[in-house]
């Protein structure tokens, strides 16, 4: 269960990430509203996953889901560039996440 927390949680972290890119100032009430939901449902989710999992590889796999997820949301929906090597870098970063999972 604690690897579906840890999961979701990354998940949230793409979604408070993404989020911040409409927030300005004066602040807009459902960017910020979308931040704070993602924000504490992903901290509160990461807290519940470590209970079970040891700091450093819940940390990890937490920011990994999180940066893979926001380079990806910038390629698909933002239109940011989809360089070999940025596919590269981006599937050594999943590939490192994956191998914290199986150790």
């Amino acid at each position: 269960m604690a690897w579906i927390y840890l999961v979701l949680a990354g998940l949230f972290e793409i979604g408070f990430t993404t989020s911040m890119r409409y927030l300005g100032w004066p602040l807009k009430l459902a960017p910020f509203a979308a931040f704070l939901v993602c924000s504490i449902a992903s901290f509160w989710l990461l807290i519940s996953a470590m209970k079970a999992i040891p700091l450093g590889t819940a940390y990890a796999v937490w920011t990994g889901i999180g940066a893979a997820g926001t380079v990806l949301a910038g390629i698909l929906w933002y239109g940011e560039p989809a360089t070999a090597l940025r596919l590269v870098f981006l599937a050594t970063l999943i590939g490192s996440i994956v191998g914290l999972k199986l150790v």
